[in-house]
């Protein structure tokens, strides 16, 4: 069983909020000339630890972000946020996109770049800091970040996994 199957969310369970990240029009050369349509990245969260993300394609803008309103209903993650913080500094990387996430404390706010901010923020992130390096791509940088959430732990699930009293995991 891989790690997004033990954290995925059912859809209707939950009140989700939906930020748009990017709208690009794009065209598909045919011989009468350009056939335009536009592709919409969305994220969708609850501000609670659970966060998901999709793409949606049509000949207009506001059925391609519907369409990736629906796909990232269907791409729930639950994150491990603690006192509005991450647990610990992760990497995520995706093709060319690298993101770096760290815990902060509180009252730093969200400080990180328009793609990422909208995923921690869709996800109950208050506190972190984070830098995009690499690809500027909002493709990229979504999944990347998508990829640093799905690596963090909180000490509960660490303790869990070793077998062990969560005492133990600070201890040593």
């Amino acid at each position: 069983m891989s790690q997004k199957s033990i954290r995925s969310i059912k859809a209707s369970e939950i009140e989700l909020k939906e930020r748009v990240v990017a709208i690009k029009r794009v065209a598909k050369v045919v011989k009468g000339g350009r056939r335009f349509s536009f592709s919409a990245i969305v994220v969708v969260g609850n501000g609670n630890g659970v966060v998901g993300y999709g793409l949606g394609k049509a000949n207009e803008v506001t059925d391609a972000i519907t369409k990736g309103i629906d796909d990232a209903k269907k791409n729930l993650v639950k994150v491990p946020v603690r006192k509005g913080t991450l647990p610990h500094e992760v990497i995520g990387k995706y093709g060319g996109g690298l993101v770096l996430m760290k815990p902060a404390s509180p009252g730093t706010g969200v400080i990180a770049g328009g793609a990422m901010r909208a995923v921690l923020e869709s996800a109950g992130v208050k506190d972190v800091l984070a830098k995009s390096k690499g690809s500027s791509n909002p493709h990229n940088v979504v999944k990347a970040s998508f990829d640093a959430l799905s690596k963090l732990r909180d000490a509960f699930t660490i303790a869990q996994t070793r077998g062990v009293e969560l005492s133990k995991v600070f201890n040593g």
